[in-house]
């Protein structure tokens, strides 16, 4: 079973909240895929990972890449695992794949936004079901993490 870990998103936004925990799970030595919910946030997402900040990028391909098995991150519209990632990130109410192929599944939704609110605790509902080992962690007024469950 995977850990799975659900973000409440409250003090920023997606976009910058994101590439921080990519760049520690790169650190970390794991390969990431990040699924989105549509081509657009995708293609967005892909653009900003080369310049969120000006002395760093992420290393990263999308799915429709011919490299797209070689990339330390790959960010992706589909439930595929073509980079063989042991991390799956599921943003903007994407629906997963079955994570127990992972040994991490991470949800980022955003705690402004009912729609994602209500489906990540569907979301949480099915991980716990499933066997999964679930925290709940929501930013703190500094934009920390806090574990609340």
């Amino acid at each position: 079973m995977a850990e799975v870990l659900f973000y409440h998103l409250t003090e920023s936004t997606l976009e910058e909240a994101l590439p921080p925990l990519l760049e520690k799970s790169v650190e970390r030595g794991w390969k990431v895929v990040v699924q989105t919910g549509s081509d657009e946030r995708r293609t967005a997402l892909d653009t900003h990972l080369w310049t969120f900040r000006d002395d760093s990028f992420l290393g990263h391909g999308t799915d429709g890449d011919p490299r797209a098995a070689d990339q330390p991150i790959l960010l992706t519209v589909s439930t595929g695992n073509a980079n063989a990632a042991s991390v799956r990130f599921v943003v903007d109410g994407a629906e997963p794949p079955p994570l127990d192929t992972y040994e991490r599944g991470v949800f980022m939704f955003d705690g402004h936004d009912q729609a994602q609110l209500d489906l990540a605790r569907t979301q949480w509902k099915r991980m716990k079901d499933a066997g999964h080992s679930v925290t709940y962690w929501q930013q703190t007024d500094g934009r920390r993490w806090e574990r609340k469950a």
